[in-house]
C-alpha cells in the first residue's frame, strides 16, 4: 500500500509499505478515505520527538471498513467509520472510567498509559496517512457514521481528534453557559475550542494568535480575535472583561509557543493564562507538553520543566485541568451535532490533497504559510 513514512527531520515520503491487515480476531481493517495533517504531527516532523524512522504517520482518520476479524460483532464491512486518535481497549481500569486516552492495554511500554496511531511514544501502531489502517479492538474504537458522512467527510473526520480535543479544552476549563473564555492559539484545536465554547453558550469568546488567516476564521464564528503581535494579549483580555479577566481559559498551543520574533518560550501561554483568567477561574490545557525535549532551546524544557507563575496561580485560586482528550467521551455526541446541522467544523479546512501531495502539505503547514489552516489528505483519490 501507499503510505506517508517518516524518514527524519522535515523528511516525509510517500512509499510502498506492507499492507495493513487483520492480525487479531478483534481487529478491523479500514480503507482510509480522509486523514488529516495535525499540528501534533509537526512536533515529529520538526524532529522534536524520538519518533523512529520508517513509521507511518497520521492519527486523524476515517474510512470504509473492508474486512473484520472473527471476533467482531458490531462493525460490518461497508460501514463508514471515524477512528479516535486514542487506541483503547475498552476494558482496562482507565477505559472503564472513561479515560480512553490513558488505556493500560494498547501501549506495550509498562511505564506508559495510552496509545495512538503513528505517534511518538504512543505505542508501535502505524498511522492512517496511508491507503489502509488496522484498527485494534474495532468494535470499541470504530464510530459508525451516518450515511450523509460520505458526502461530508471534511466535517466528520474532525471527530477523530480536533473537534473532541477542542471540546475537551473547554471541559477541562469548566466552562458554563454565559461565561467568558479566552483561548490561546487559533490553530485547528484552538478554533475547535472556540466553536465548542459557542455551542456551550459562552457569553464571550476571545481567541489569541498572530496569524491573520487564523484570526479571521475565529471572527467568522463570532469570536473576538486578539492579535498579540500588536500589543499585550493579557491587557486586551482584561480590557474586554472590565479588568476582571476571563472566567475560563484554554491553552491550545503547547510547548513550542514562541514570541513574535520566533523565540520559543514553553511557559508563555501558560503564564499568560494565569494573568488572563480571573480569580477562581479555570484553565484547560490541551496543547502538547512532553516529559523531555532535548532539542529545546529552553534549558529548563529540555527536561520537560517550565518556569510557571505558580504563586499567582495559587494566589488567584485558579484550577487547571490538563492532558490528552479522551475522544470516545465526546465523539458520539459531537457526531450528533454535525448530523443535526448544529456544527460545521469543516469551516477551518483550507486544503484537500491526494496522498501523493502529502510532503508538500507538510511543508506548507509547518511553515504556517498564509491560508494553510487545516490540511486533509485523501489516500483513495
Amino acid at each position: 500500500m501507499k503510505a506517508l513514512v517518516y524518514d527524519g527531520t522535515r523528511d516525509v515520503k510517500v512509499k510502498d509499505v506492507p499492507d495493513a491487515r487483520i492480525e487479531r480476531p478483534t481487529d478491523v481493517l479500514v480503507r482510509i478515505t480522509t486523514t488529516n495533517i495535525c499540528g501534533s504531527d509537526l512536533h515529529m516532523y520538526e524532529g522534536r520527538t524520538d519518533m523512529e524512522t520508517g513509521r507511518v504517520l497520521g492519527h486523524e482518520n476515517m474510512g470504509e471498513v473492508i474486512a473484520v476479524g472473527d471476533g467482531i460483532d458490531r462493525v460490518r464491512v461497508g460501514d463508514l467509520v471515524c477512528l479516535p486518535f486514542n487506541i483503547s481497549c475498552g476494558f482496562c481500569r482507565n477505559c472503564e472510567a472513561g479515560k480512553t486516552a490513558y488505556c493500560l492495554t494498547t501501549n506495550p511500554d509498562p511505564r506508559m498509559a495510552g496509545a495512538a496511531y503513528g505517534f511518538a511514544g504512543m505505542g508501535p501502531h502505524n498511522g492512517g496517512q496511508a491507503e489502509l489502517l488496522r484498527v485494534p479492538y474495532g468494535d470499541h474504537n470504530c464510530l459508525i457514521l451516518p450515511e450523509e458522512a460520505r458526502e461530508k467527510q471534511s466535517d466528520y473526520v474532525m471527530l477523530s481528534d480536533v473537534f473532541p480535543t477542542g471540546w475537551h479544552a473547554t471541559e477541562l476549563a469548566g466552562l458554563r453557559a454565559g461565561e467568558s473564555i479566552v483561548i490561546y492559539g487559533a490553530g485547528p484545536v484552538g478554533l475547535m475550542a472556540a466553536l465548542s465554547a459557542n455551542l456551550k453558550g459562552a457569553g464571550k469568546v476571545m481567541v489569541v494568535d498572530r496569524h491573520p488567516d487564523r484570526l479571521a476564521l475565529a471572527g467568522q464564528i463570532g469570536a473576538i480575535p486578539i492579535d498579540d503581535s500588536k500589543g499585550s494579549a493579557v491587557d486586551r483580555v482584561n480590557d474586554l472583561t472590565n479588568g476582571a479577566g476571563a472566567d475560563r481559559g484554554c491553552e491550545c498551543v503547547g510547548y513550542q509557543a514562541h514570541d513574535v520574533e520566533g523565540v520559543e518560550h514553553p511557559n508563555a501561554t501558560l503564564n499568560n493564562l494565569v494573568h488572563s483568567v480571573r480569580f477562581t477561574g479555570g484553565i484547560g490545557v490541551v496543547g502538547v507538553f512532553v516529559p523531555q525535549d532535548p532539542n529545546s532551546p529552553d534549558s529548563l524544557y529540555q527536561d520537560g520543566e517550565v518556569a510557571f507563575d505558580y504563586g499567582l496561580h495559587w494566589f488567584k485560586g485558579q484550577t487547571m485541568g490538563t492532558g490528552q482528550c479522551n475522544v470516545k467521551a465526546y465523539n458520539r455526541q459531537l457526531c450528533g451535532l454535525i448530523e443535526q446541522g448544529k456544527a460545521r467544523p469543516s469551516w477551518i479546512v483550507s486544503h484537500e490533497l491526494p496522498l501523493a501531495e502529502a510532503p508538500s502539505g507538510y511543508r506548507h503547514f509547518d511553515a504556517r504559510d498564509d491560508g494553510w489552516t487545516k490540511v486533509l489528505l485523501h489516500p483513495a483519490a
